[in-house]
Order: structure tokens, then sequence, then C-alpha cells
């Protein structure tokens, strides 16, 4: 799937929708290592980015963007429209991410 196909918006211009398959999603279940608590509890010390925490999440929200997509090629579509992203704490230190949209099936006019 082109990934230029994807978007928050719920059409493309040019492009009309031609099938609609539904919701699609990606989950990604994480927690945090604790190496990866310990370095980032010295980086809150001095302040500004945790970066050890932004690598994780920049890397479970790819992951659940990557089977979102998977899910969406799975069943016939050649775009998503009105992705977005959720995520949850499930227990103390470990996060669901979510990434959902509907799959389309997409033409140019």
């Amino acid at each position: 799937m082109d990934r230029n196909f994807i978007t928050t918006a719920f059409d493309f211009e040019g492009c009309r929708i031609t099938k609609n398959l539904g919701i699609v999603r990606g989950i990604i279940v994480r927690s945090r290592n604790i190496f990866a608590n310990i370095g980032a509890g010295f980086q809150t010390l001095v302040g500004g980015d945790i970066t050890l925490y932004t690598e994780l999440c920049e890397k479970t929200r790819a992951d659940a963007f990557e089977q979102m997509v998977q899910h969406a090629e799975e069943i016939g579509a050649n775009a998503i429209i009105g992705m977005r992203y959720d995520a949850n704490e499930v227990t103390s230190g470990v996060t669901e991410v979510l990434a959902y949209g509907t799959a389309v099936v997409v033409e140019k006019k």
C-alpha cells in the first residue's frame, strides 16, 4: 500500500472511494524495561526530552501502524482514511498503542 494513501482526512483529492472495507487496526502492548527506566530516571534529573521513552513510543506507534497497514492489505484495501492513534495504560509500566482507520478502495477520478 502506498503510504500516501493513508490519511487522517476522510477523502483524497482527485480520487473517489469505490468500496468501504471497514475498520482496520494494529495493536501493540509494550512494557518499559528496567534499564530504560533507570536511564530515563537519570534523564529526568536534568530535564528536557526523555529520549529513551520517546524512542520507545515512536517504535511502538510505528509497529502498530505497520500492523494496521498489513490488516488493510489483507482485506484488499489500497487506502486508509480517518487514521488515528490511541494509547492506554494497561497496568503500571504497560501501555497499549492502537492505530486504526477505515480501509477503503480508491480510484483516481
